[in-house]
């Protein structure tokens, strides 16, 4: 039986948490992030990854960072075999990396070395891939460049926003980890090392990002509306109010309209852009409930033929 500290923080990555409890492996600590406040009143709201490690009795620890010379011989006390990180969200320095006789295999939602950063699923929708997947890794000091252990290819549905595609990829990581957890432990895989020159970066993103440039082509604008599902959202503005785009896709046929214009092309209520049109399914206008178009044209008749605003 082999000593595991996990590290990981948001939802992404209880189902592999979840997975490595039922293992015959001890779990002898739990990294998470520091409580937030959320909410109007400011009430500290704990982790997906402290309230299921809380729920199994699990050794629960939630540095600010990992720098300080205690936390590396809280971590040593720990003796752990092999760290496993899954969006812990800080950084792993040498003196940690080097604790674990296995050392700290690192589970990411894409097929490195495409997509390193902190936002990989948002990423890959973006970029308009096909697919992407799960990349176990040996971390090393750089920000996604240690060698690759195991990938697994997962496809990209043409509905697929961040929101749904982030639980399939969860699902998908804690398969891969514990089907080559006792090859790991083992020490039983040679790593491939990263193409380099084949990698990406994705920047993190801001909620002023989620303002849509209908200028833009609509293809692109419909990949940022599934993107940015649930966060930061796509909007735009109407009659001064925020109008958040929720469902929409591009246009079987073009249109010579202006872009920003709204309009109804046979039975659908679209949008012109820069190149083709973006046709509306759902939307919410700021502190009103998520409406489908056809009910918020039947109550808002000026909305087609307006101008939205960027």
């Amino acid at each position: 039986m082999s000593r595991i500290v996990f590290m990981g923080t948001p939802e992404f990555a209880v189902p592999i948490l979840d997975a490595l409890t039922r293992t015959p492996h001890s779990i002898v600590g739990v990294y998470t992030r520091a409580d937030q406040a959320a909410g109007r009143g400011k009430q500290l709201r704990l982790s997906p990854i402290k309230q299921l490690a809380a729920a199994r009795g699990l050794p629960i620890f939630q540095p600010s960072t990992l720098r300080q010379l205690e936390h590396a011989s809280q971590l040593r006390d720990l003796a752990p075999d092999l760290i496993i990180v899954a969006a812990y969200g800080l950084i792993l320095p040498r003196g940690v990396l080097a604790i674990p006789a296995r050392g700290c295999v690192n589970t990411h939602a894409s097929l490195l070395p495409r997509h390193r950063g902190a936002a990989p699923i948002m990423a890959a929708i973006l970029a308009g891939d096909a697919e992407t997947g799960i990349t176990l890794m040996q971390m090393d000091e750089g920000l996604d460049t240690g060698p690759i252990l195991a990938q697994r290819a997962l496809t990209i549905s043409n509905d697929d926003t961040t929101g749904t595609l982030t639980p399939k990829l969860a699902t998908l990581s804690a398969e891969l980890m514990i089907e080559t957890l006792p090859r790991i432990l083992a020490g039983e895989i040679a790593s491939q090392p990263q193409d380099h020159t084949r990698a990406t970066m994705f920047t993190q993103i801001r909620k002023e990002d989620g303002l849509i440039d209908w200028s833009r082509p609509a293809n692109e604008i419909a990949r940022r509306v599934r993107a940015f599902d649930p966060w930061p959202s796509a909007f735009t503005f109407w009659n001064s109010a925020q109008l958040k785009i929720i469902r929409a896709e591009t246009a079987s046929r073009h249109t010579g309209a202006e872009p920003w214009r709204v309009m109804q092309i046979g039975k659908e209520i679209a949008v012109a852009t820069g190149s083709g049109a973006l046709i509306l399914h759902e939307i919410q206008l700021a502190g009103k409930r998520a409406m489908m178009i056809e009910e918020f044209v039947r109550g808002q008749r000026n909305f087609v033929g307006s101008l939205l605003v960027g």
